[in-house]
C-alpha cells in the first residue's frame, strides 16, 4: 500500500493498493478510481474486525455514514478521496498505545482493522452548530486512518498538568487518553452565545491538532447568499 497526498489547499489522498489489500472510507467521497476493483458496503465495515450492526449505528452518532464501502484490488490498483473543505489530510498511524479523538467529519479513509466509533457528544445549545453540539469520534483498533483537518493547523504538546482552553469548532484532533471537559466562559458577548462563551478545556499529557477553520462558522457565514429554497418551492 502506497499512500500519496498531494495538492495544497484543496488536497488529494491517492492510495495505490497492491494485490489483495483494501482499504475502507465512506463510499461518497471517492474522487476516483481505477477500473477492477472489488467495492463492498456493510455495516461491518469500519469496526476494526469487531462488525455487526449495533457498531454501524454507533459510528452514526459519530457522524459517519452507516454503510462504509471496502475497497479491495484483486491484482492492484488505486483510489482517490478529495478533501472536502481547503486544509490538509493527515496520516495517523493507531495502534493499543495510540488512539485519537477527531472531530466529526473528519474521517476519509483507513486501513481494515481501524475501529471508527463515537466517543464524545456534548450539546451546548441553539447558539452552536445549529443547535446540534459538538461530536468526536475515535480512531482506534490497529492500522492507519487518513483525516482532514480544515484551514491552517497548529499543534501543541501540553504536559501534566497544562491546559487550554479551545474553541469546539476550532479543536480537531488529540490524543483520546486526554481529559477533555466543557466550560460557559462569561464576560464574552457575541451573536452566537449571548454574554457567555462555551469552550472546551483540554488537559495534558497528550498532543492536539487545532484547526484554524471553523466549519459551522464557515456555512453560517455564506448562508445569507445562498438561494431561498422555500420561496423557490412556494411559486406556482
Amino acid at each position: 500500500m502506497k499512500p500519496v497526498i498531494a495538492g495544497t489547499t484543496m488536497p488529494i489522498l491517492e492510495i495505490a493498493l497492491d494485490a489483495g489489500e483494501s482499504i475502507v472510507a465512506e463510499g461518497g467521497d471517492v474522487a476516483w478510481l481505477t477500473p477492477g476493483l472489488q467495492l463492498d458496503t456493510s455495516t461491518a465495515h469500519g469496526t476494526g474486525g469487531q462488525g455487526g450492526f449495533m457498531s454501524g449505528l454507533k459510528r452514526v452518532l459519530g457522524g459517519a455514514q452507516l454503510f462504509l464501502t471496502r475497497y479491495t484490488a484483486p491484482s492492484g490498483g488505486m483510489v482517490a478521496f478529495a478533501a472536502q473543505l481547503p486544509g490538509t489530510i493527515r496520516e495517523v498511524h493507531i495502534d493499543a498505545a495510540d488512539t485519537f479523538m477527531i472531530q466529526s467529519g473528519s474521517y476519509t479513509a483507513s486501513t481494515t482493522d481501524v475501529e471508527v466509533s463515537v466517543a464524545l457528544q456534548k450539546k451546548l445549545g441553539a447558539g452552536i452548530f445549529g443547535g446540534a453540539g459538538v461530536v468526536f469520534q475515535k480512531l482506534s483498533g490497529s492500522g492507519t486512518a487518513w483525516v482532514q483537518l480544515a484551514g491552517e493547523i497548529t499543534e501543541y504538546e501540553l504536559k501534566a498538568g497544562e491546559s487550554l482552553l479551545i474553541h469546539p469548532g476550532h479543536l480537531a484532533m488529540f490524543r483520546a487518553e486526554m481529559p477533555l471537559e466543557f466550560a460557559s466562559i462569561k464576560g464574552i458577548k457575541n451573536k452566537f452565545f449571548g454574554d457567555s462563551l462555551f469552550l472546551a478545556e483540554l488537559h495534558g499529557p497528550g498532543h492536539v491538532w487545532l484547526q484554524s477553520m471553523n466549519p459551522a462558522k464557515l456555512a453560517a457565514a455564506i448562508e445569507p447568499y445562498l438561494p431561498d429554497r422555500s420561496s423557490d418551492n412556494s411559486r406556482p
